[in-house]
């Protein structure tokens, strides 16, 4: 897996939320060869046993029953010690949801049906949101539980928490949700996570821009999920595939930033190396890996 990664051209390396424990000592093999340095790691990493697939949602911090916040927890700290013995210094979160309908998939069927301008399109968006902002306290209470418990380990073990933002105004984070656990638990040890398809999803639907995020957290965003993307849901392809102007990033885009391709696995290498590269001159080489 690694070596194929390489030939594509890449010396460093996101391990995402599939990975099985069975590779984890070629994985460890590589690392300490110098083949390969591994800069983030994405929850749950490596995979939990009896899992057949990635699953970064299988346990919720967010969650009301205590065992699936104490799995959440487990699993957890196991990739945190993963991430530090590989030499990783950020660990990918997923936070759980607010439980409520699908509002982001209705919203998402009414601009495809060219209804975004209508006052229907705004009635639903503004339901979705007091409704989230209703039930939102008690699931982000629990998620502060957790992470109160997950801080002082990351810490220890010179780990740092990147808060993914999600594709759903119904997940958690959102932006708001990202400053408050910035501001409780600092920048020292959490960070922002910039997903482009998500983050493209609810710019579609008129939650946010890439702009306003990535300037709202400008010095406090730890990395990106790069990835092209077509309306209305079709997300990790690679670059030049799809609609989406990399240009916007460059403005945001810093030396200590850990730049992910995030990429589905059935697109052929030549296409991917040729396309990476061609984003990576567009934007004068600030996307490294």
């Amino acid at each position: 897996m690694l070596r194929e990664i390489r030939d594509l051209g890449f010396d460093t390396v996101e391990l995402s939320h599939g990975i099985r424990l069975s590779l984890f000592d070629g994985i460890y093999q590589a690392v300490t060869a110098g083949e390969m340095r591994i800069r983030s790691l994405h929850n749950f990493c490596p995979l939990p046993v009896g899992l057949n697939g990635p699953a970064p949602d299988h346990y919720l911090p967010s969650a009301q029953r205590s065992w699936e916040r104490e799995s959440f927890l487990r699993h957890t700290l196991r990739t945190i010690e993963f991430a530090a013995n590989l030499g990783a210094r950020v660990v990918v979160l997923h936070l759980g949801l607010v439980p409520m309908r699908n509002y982001t998939l209705r919203l998402v069927e009414l601009r495809e049906a060219g209804r975004a301008d209508t006052p229907k399109f705004e009635r639903v968006r503004a339901r979705a949101l007091r409704l989230r902002a209703r039930r939102q306290p008690r699931y982000f209470e629990s998620v502060i539980a957790v992470l109160d418990q997950l801080v002082p380990r990351a810490r220890e073990r010179g780990i740092r928490f990147g808060l993914e933002t999600r594709f759903g105004l119904e997940e958690i984070p959102d932006a708001d949700e990202v400053g408050q656990l910035l501001q409780r638990y600092g920048a020292d040890t959490v960070g922002y996570w910039h997903d482009v398809g998500h983050a493209q999803i609810k710019e579609n639907i008129g939650l946010l821009t890439h702009e306003a995020i990535l300037d709202r957290f400008r010095g406090q965003t730890l990395g990106m999920h790069l990835q092209d993307f077509t309306p209305p849901l079709l997300d990790h392809q690679p670059p030049g595939l799809g609609t989406f102007d990399f240009r916007r990033l460059a403005p945001f885009l810093t030396d200590e930033m850990v730049l992910v391709w995030e990429l589905h696995p059935e697109w052929p290498a030549e296409q991917i190396r040729e396309n990476c590269q061609q984003a990576q001159a567009t934007l004068r080489g600030r996307i490294r890996a």
